[in-house]
C-alpha cells in the first residue's frame, strides 16, 4: 500500500511538471523517428514525474500475516523410578505409543516438542531413563518459558509423580491444560527404606556424638529389622529395630565416640530381608567433621594489674578460647588436673620470684607463651628463658612508646584501620636499654617514641624452628590501649583484641600445620554431577590469601591417575570442575607454594549412584491427577495414548493468527534507485546512437 503525508493532488502536479520536462525537451524537430522521439518524452515524464513525487516522502505500508499452529509439549520424566517400578508392559506402551502419538498429532497440524528432566530437545522415540533426580516443576516452568512466545496449548506430563528434588507443582497454577499420563506402580511393594539421618555436621575428638536413622516399611509390620553403622567397613555398632503394626516409619538413635580430628565418613545400613522388592534404598552415608576442642589459654600474673583485665577481654572476644586466670598468691592455685594449650604469662619471671610456681608449671609443660614485660619483671631471668630476644635494661630507664608496624613481618597482616588505631594509642613504658633478636625472632610491632621511629622490638615472636614458641610484648599498661581504643570506637577495641588473638594464634600454629585446604562442596557426589572442588589458602596466622597457583592430582580407587589440573584459589570463592565422574571413590592431591613453604592437602571424594529415585516406590498418582483436573485436562495411561490423542482434537485448539504491519520510506529503496538510472542510461543510450546528445 502507497501513501504520502500529502494531499492526493499533489501527484497531478507531479505528473504536471514530468508531462512539461517532456514536452519542453521533446517538441522541437530532431534527427530521429517520431516513434523514437514518443518514446523517449515518455521515459523523460516518467522519470521526473517518479522523482518529483520523491519529494512528497511517499512511503510503502505492508502487512505481513503469520500463522502459529498450536503447540504441544511431549514431558516425559525419564528419571529411573520409572524404569525401576513401571510394569514392564506399561512401560513398553509408553515408549511404543509417544513417537505414534507424536505423528499424529502433527498430522492434525499440531506443533510437537519433546523435552525431558534432561534435555531440552528429545526424540520421542530415544527415552533413555536415567536421570538420578526428579523435578517436575522445573520441567514444566521450562516447558512454559520455552513457549512463551509460541501457541502452547497443552502439555502432556508423563510420571509417576515422585519429586525429589526442587517444589512440588501446585495444582492450579497451570495456565494450559496438563494431560497426565500415569506411570509407575500405585501399589506398595514389600520394601524397608533407610529415608533419613539427623546429625550434627561437627563433631569434638573425644565426645560422643548422636546420629538418628529413620527407618520406614511396607510388608514388614510385626518383625524386625537390623541397622548397622559401619566405618571402612568395619561395622561400629548394630542394632535390631522392632516395626509396629499399624506405623510405616520408626526412629533409631546410635551414640558414637568422635575419634581423631579429621574428616569421617560413616555408613548406615539396613540389612536387606528376603523378599524385598529392591536393596537400592538400604543405605545412606553420614559425612562428620572431627575438630579439636576450644584453645585452652593460661593467663597468669606476678601480682593484680589492669593488664590482666585487659589481656583477659581481649582473650575472651574470640569464640575459639577458654581462659583460666590465675595470680601468684592470690585466690585459689592452680589445679594440679588443669592442662593448657598456650600460655599468657604477665610479668614473669617476676623479681623476688614471685610466681615460680606458675612459670615453672608452664616450663614443664612445654607449651607456647606469650611474655608480657613490666616494671616486676626479672629481665636477667627472662634472658634465660631462651626466648630469641635478649633485654639489656641501663638501669630502671624507661621509654614512652606507640607501636609501629613492621611492613617487613608477614606472619599475619594488618590493614591500614589497626595502623590508624595503633597510632592514637598512648604511650606505654619499655625497658630502655639494648635488644638483641636471635634464632629466627622477628619483630612483628617496633617502638615508636613520640614521632621518632625505631627500629626497637616491641613485640618479638621466636621462629618456626624454636623448640617452645614464644611471643614478647615489651611494653606495660596496655590497658590504656584497650580503654583508649573502646572509648573512641564504640566500645569495640578490635585492634587490640586482634592483636592477642592473632599472637596466640600464631604461637600455637602447628608448623606443620597445612595452610592448604582443598575439599568437595558435597559430601558425595552422582554420576551425573559436576565434581567440584573449593579450595582455600592462607598466611601463618590462618587469614585467607587468594590468586594462590595450585596443582591438584587425582586418582581412583586403584591409585591410577584420573586427571591433573592447574587452577588458583579465586576470592570470588569460584570452585574447581571437574566434571562428570564414574561411580567409585577417588583420591586427590593439592600441592601449591605460600610464603614460600611448600604445602600440600589431600582428600577423598566419594560419587557414587546416588539412589535417590529407589527411595520411593509407590508412585503418586493423586498429585498427577490434581495437575490435570484442576488445569482442565485429564489423567490416563500408556494403555490410552490413542484416546488422548483424540481428547487433544476435540478440545479444538485454534491456531493464532498475528499481522505485522512495516513502514518503509520509498526513497530508501535501493531496486528504485538502480531503476531510474536504467531508465535515464536507456534514454541517454537512445538518443546518441541516433545521433543525438
Amino acid at each position: 500500500m502507497l501513501s504520502t503525508a500529502y494531499s492526493p493532488w499533489f501527484l497531478l502536479l507531479c505528473l504536471a511538471v514530468g508531462a512539461g520536462y517532456a514536452a519542453l525537451l521533446y517538441s522541437a524537430r530532431a534527427p530521429w523517428s517520431r516513434g523514437v522521439n514518443y518514446a523517449l518524452a515518455a521515459l523523460r515524464f516518467v522519470v521526473v514525474s517518479f522523482l518529483c513525487y520523491l519529494l512528497l516522502a511517499p512511503f510503502v505500508q505492508t502487512r505481513t500475516t503469520h500463522t502459529e499452529q498450536p503447540t504441544v509439549v511431549l514431558a516425559v520424566d525419564n528419571s529411573q523410578s520409572i524404569k525401576l517400578f513401571t510394569p514392564a508392559p506399561a512401560l513398553g506402551q509408553l515408549t511404543a505409543g509417544l513417537p505414534q502419538l507424536a505423528a499424529t498429532l502433527r498430522d492434525k497440524g499440531f506443533r510437537v516438542e519433546t523435552r525431558t528432566l534432561t534435555q531440552a530437545e528429545a526424540a520421542p522415540d530415544s527415552l533413555r531413563f536415567t536421570a538420578s533426580r526428579t523435578d517436575l516443576g522445573r520441567l514444566l516452568a521450562d516447558s512454559r518459558e520455552a513457549n512463551a512466545d509460541r501457541n502452547l496449548a497443552a502439555v502432556v506430563l508423563a510420571t509417576d509423580g515422585l519429586v525429589n528434588q526442587g517444589q512440588q507443582p501446585q495444582p492450579g497454577e497451570s495456565s494450559v491444560p496438563i494431560f497426565g499420563v500415569a506411570l509407575g506402580d500405585s501399589i506398595a511393594k514389600k520394601d524397608l527404606r533407610l529415608t533419613d539421618l539427623r546429625y550434627n555436621r561437627v563433631a569434638f575428638s573425644g565426645n560422643k556424638f548422636p546420629l538418628e536413622v529413620e527407618v520406614s516399611y511396607e510388608g514388614y509390620a510385626g518383625g524386625a529389622a537390623t541397622v548397622e553403622v559401619r566405618e571402612g567397613g568395619r561395622v561400629l555398632q548394630s542394632r535390631v529395630v522392632a516395626l509396629p503394626t499399624g506405623r510405616q516409619l520408626v526412629r533409631t538413635a546410635f551414640q558414637l565416640l568422635a575419634p581423631a580430628p579429621g574428616r569421617r565418613r560413616y555408613e548406615v545400613r539396613v540389612r536387606p530381608q528376603a523378599g524385598e522388592f529392591t536393596t537400592l534404598n538400604n543405605a545412606r552415608t553420614a559425612f562428620i567433621d572431627v575438630v579439636k576442642g576450644k584453645l585452652r589459654v593460661l593467663l597468669a600474673g606476678a601480682a593484680p594489674h589492669p593488664d590482666l583485665k585487659a589481656l583477659r577481654a581481649a582473650i575472651l572476644a574470640n569464640d575459639n578460647f577458654d581462659l583460666t586466670l590465675a595470680v601468684a598468691g592470690v585466690g585459689a592455685p592452680l589445679p594440679a588436673s588443669a592442662t593448657f594449650d598456650v600460655a599468657v604469662l604477665h610479668q614473669l619471671p617476676a623479681r623476688g620470684g614471685l610466681g615460680q610456681e606458675l612459670l615453672a608449671r608452664v616450663r614443664a609443660a612445654r607449651v607456647p607463651v606469650l611474655y608480657v614485660l613490666g616494671a616486676q619483671s626479672d629481665l636477667g631471668a627472662y634472658n634465660q628463658l631462651n626466648t630469641g630476644l635478649a633485654v639489656q635494661p641501663r638501669g630502671t630507664q624507661t621509654d614512652e612508646v606507640t607501636p609501629l608496624i613492621n611492613p617487613g613481618f608477614s606472619r599475619f597482616s594488618f590493614d591500614e584501620e589497626t595502623r590508624r588505631r595503633f597510632a592514637a594509642y598512648p604511650p606505654a613504658p619499655v625497658p630502655f636499654g639494648d635488644l638483641r633478636l636471635s634464632g629466627g625472632t622477628e619483630a612483628a610491632l617496633w617502638q615508636q617514641v613520640g614521632r621518632l621511629p625505631t627500629q626497637k622490638p616491641l613485640l618479638a615472636i621466636s621462629g618456626a624452628a624454636a623448640p617452645v614458641r614464644t611471643a614478647t610484648l615489651l611494653a606495660e599498661n596496655t590497658w590504656q590501649w584497650r580503654l583508649t581504643e573502646a572509648a573512641a570506637h564504640q566500645d569495640r577495641p578490635e585492634a587490640y583484641d586482634r592483636l592477642i588473638g592473632r599472637t596466640l594464634q600464631l604461637l600455637t600454629q602447628n608448623a606443620n600445620r597445612k595452610r592448604l585446604d582443598v575439599y568437595p562442596t558435597q559430601d558425595a557426589f552422582g554420576t551425573e554431577d559436576d565434581v567440584t572442588l573449593a579450595a582455600e589458602t592462607y598466611n601463618a596466622v590462618f587469614e585467607r590469601i587468594y590468586d594462590q597457583k595450585i596443582t591438584l592430582t587425582l586418582t581412583d580407587s586403584t591409585r591410577r591417575p584420573v586427571r591433573s589440573v592447574g587452577f588458583s584459589s579465586a576470592a570470588d570463592g569460584a570452585p574447581l570442575h571437574l566434571g562428570a565422574l564414574p561411580a567409585g571413590t577417588y583420591r586427590y592431591q593439592a600441592r601449591a607454594t605460600l610464603g614460600g613453604q611448600p604445602q600440600t592437602a589431600s582428600g577423598e571424594l566419594l560419587v557414587q549412584n546416588q539412589p535417590l529415585e529407589a527411595q520411593e516406590t509407590r508412585a503418586d498418582l493423586r498429585l498427577l491427577r490434581q495437575l490435570s483436573e484442576r488445569s482442565g485436562g485429564h489423567l490416563y495411561y500408556p494403555s490410552q495414548l490413542d484416546q488422548l490423542a483424540q481428547a487433544i482434537e476435540k478440545a479444538n485448539f485454534k491456531p493464532v493468527i498475528s499481522s505485522e504491519e512495516d513502514l518503509k520510506e520509498l526513497i530508501n529503496i535501493k531496486w528504485l534507485f538502480f531503476a531510474l538510472l536504467a531508465l535515464l542510461g536507456a534514454e541517454w543510450a537512445t538518443r546518441k546512437y541516433q545521433g543525438g546528445v
